[in-house]
C-alpha cells in the first residue's frame, strides 16, 4: 500500500515540475491548420474569373480569320467547351463591352461578336512583351530543369500545361527548345515513342564557365535574404536560412507556434536544386531538413512564374520530378505565412496558390513587362459599361480588327504575331489536359 502512495507522489511532483510543465505544448509547427482566409487575395481571384471567361471567348474569335463569329455560335461553343450556363455568354459580353463588341451583320442582319480595338491593341502589346522577354523565359525554364534533380529532365506534356504561368508562347518547342540546342534537349520517351507528349525536355549545359550554372542555381529566396543582410541590417544568423513571413489577418499565434516558428527559422536544409538522392535520409533531423527543403523549392517554382502564382494541380505535376509531398493541400497550409491557398475564381474546382512576400495590397511588388500587359485586359474588364460608345463608334466604323490588316487571315497574325495560330478544340476545351482534374490531397 505505502508502494502505491510512494509512486502517485512521486507522479504529482512530476507534473508539478517546470520541466515537465515545458514539454506539456509542442514547439514544432502544427500538421493541421485551419485555413484564415486574405480578402485581399481572394479578390483578385474574383477577378481572375472574369479574365478567364474572357480568354475562353477570345480564344474562340482569335480561331477564326475574320477576327468574329455569330452570337449564337459562340454560344454553343462556349457552352459546349467552357462552363457558361444558358445566356450567361450573351450576358458576359453586354457586361463588357469594352473588350468585346456585338454588331449587326451587314449582310445575314444576324448579331456578330468581335473584339474591340482596344482589346485589339491589348493582344498586340501582350505578344510584343512576351517577345521581348524571350531571353529571360529561357532562363527560367533552364531553372525549372534544374529543380527536377538528378535528372534535370520534365515532361514536355507538364511543360507545356504551365506555359501560360511561365510566360512561354504557344510554340514554344520551337521558338525555345529546338531553338537552344547548347541549353536543351528533346528525349523521346522510351515507354511512349509514338505519343510526341509524352517526349521529355532536358537540361543540356555545354558552357566551360561554371559562374553560369551557380548562376542559376541561385535561389529567389537567397538574394532576397541578401538584400535584408546588406541593406535593411537584418542579423546574419537570423536570415541565413530564413523565409519572410507574413501571416494573414486573423491568425492566431500562439506562445508555443511562435517557438516553433523561430526554431523552424533557424533549422539548415539543402537547396531545391541540389542532388539529396545520396544523402541518408533516414535520421529525424534529416526529415526536418527535407521538408524544409520543399518549402524551398515550392517557393522557387513560384519565384519563376510570372505573376508569382499557380494552381495547385499544377504544381502536382511536378511532384515526383521534385521531390514534393503527396498531401499538397496539407503541408501549403502548414505555412500560411509563406503561402496564401485561394479556392476562389474558379468555382472550386482550381487552387490556385500565391507567394505571400511578392504581392502587397494585390499587386506584384516587381511588376514585370507580360504581367503589366496582362494586367490591361482586367483593367478593361472592370471598365464600366457606360463608358463604351467611343469603342463601339471605332468598331462600327470598320477601325476593329480590319483595321490592323487586310481584313482577312492577316488581321490576327498582325495583331498577336506568329502566336495566333489556331489550336484545336482539344486545347481550347477550359483544361488543357485531363490531368488537370485529377484528385490533390
Amino acid at each position: 500500500m505505502w508502494r502505491r502512495s510512494l509512486i502517485h507522489l512521486l507522479l504529482l511532483r512530476h507534473r508539478r515540475s517546470p520541466v515537465a510543465r515545458s514539454f506539456s505544448q509542442s514547439t514544432s509547427i502544427p500538421k493541421n491548420l485551419q485555413r484564415v482566409r486574405d480578402h485581399g487575395f481572394d479578390d483578385v481571384m474574383e477577378v481572375e474569373k472574369k479574365v478567364r471567361r474572357a480568354l475562353h471567348l477570345q480564344s474562340h474569335l482569335l480561331s477564326q480569320p475574320s477576327g468574329s463569329l455569330p452570337l449564337s455560335q459562340l454560344d454553343a461553343l462556349a457552352r459546349r467547351y467552357h462552363p457558361f450556363g444558358p445566356h450567361e455568354t450573351g450576358d458576359f459580353l453586354l457586361k463588357h463591352p469594352h473588350v468585346f463588341h456585338v454588331f449587326d451583320h451587314p449582310v445575314q442582319r444576324l448579331l456578330w461578336v468581335r473584339l474591340t480595338p482596344r482589346a485589339a491593341l491589348r493582344l498586340r502589346q501582350e505578344s510584343d512583351a512576351l517577345l521581348s522577354m524571350l531571353p529571360d523565359t529561357v532562363r527560367r525554364l533552364r531553372k525549372l530543369l534544374l529543380l527536377a534533380a538528378p535528372s534535370r529532365r520534365l515532361r514536355l506534356e507538364h511543360i507545356r500545361l504551365v506555359r501560360h504561368e511561365l510566360g512561354l508562347p504557344d510554340d514554344f518547342l520551337q521558338s525555345v527548345v529546338l531553338a537552344n540546342p547548347s541549353f536543351f534537349r528533346l528525349v523521346v520517351s522510351p515507354d511512349f515513342p509514338d505519343q510526341p507528349r509524352a517526349n521529355y525536355v532536358e537540361f543540356v549545359d555545354e558552357s566551360a564557365d561554371g559562374n553560369d550554372l551557380a548562376e542559376l542555381t541561385m535561389c529567389a529566396i537567397e538574394r532576397t535574404r541578401e538584400h535584408q543582410y546588406r541593406k535593411l541590417g537584418a542579423d546574419a544568423e537570423d536570415s541565413r536560412f530564413a523565409f519572410l513571413i507574413n501571416f494573414p489577418p486573423g491568425f492566431k499565434i500562439g506562445k508555443y507556434y511562435r517557438i516553433a516558428v523561430w526554431k523552424w527559422q533557424r533549422l539548415p536544409y539543402w537547396s531545391p536544386y541540389e542532388d539529396v538522392s545520396g544523402y541518408d535520409l533516414r535520421s529525424l533531423e534529416a526529415q526536418r531538413r527535407m521538408e524544409k527543403r520543399m518549402v524551398a523549392t515550392i517557393h522557387e517554382l513560384l519565384s519563376l512564374t510570372v505573376e508569382k502564382r499557380i494552381t495547385l494541380e499544377r504544381i502536382a505535376h511536378f511532384r515526383q520530378a521534385m521531390g514534393l509531398p503527396k498531401k499538397l493541400k496539407a503541408f501549403l497550409l502548414q505555412h500560411q505565412g509563406i503561402f496564401y491557398f485561394s479556392t476562389r475564381g474558379n468555382h472550386g474546382k482550381l487552387h490556385t496558390v500565391f507567394l505571400r512576400e511578392a504581392y502587397y495590397k494585390g499587386e506584384l511588388r516587381e511588376p514585370n513587362e507580360l504581367y503589366l500587359a496582362r494586367k490591361k485586359l482586367c483593367e478593361l474588364l472592370l471598365l464600366s459599361p457606360k463608358n463604351a460608345n467611343l469603342d463601339r463608334m471605332l468598331t462600327s466604323l470598320g477601325r476593329g480588327m480590319d483595321a490592323f490588316g487586310d481584313g482577312g487571315t492577316g488581321a490576327k497574325i498582325k495583331l498577336i504575331g506568329d502566336q495566333g495560330e489556331q489550336r484545336s478544340e482539344s486545347e481550347d476545351s477550359g483544361s488543357d489536359s485531363g490531368v488537370e482534374s485529377e484528385f490533390v490531397d
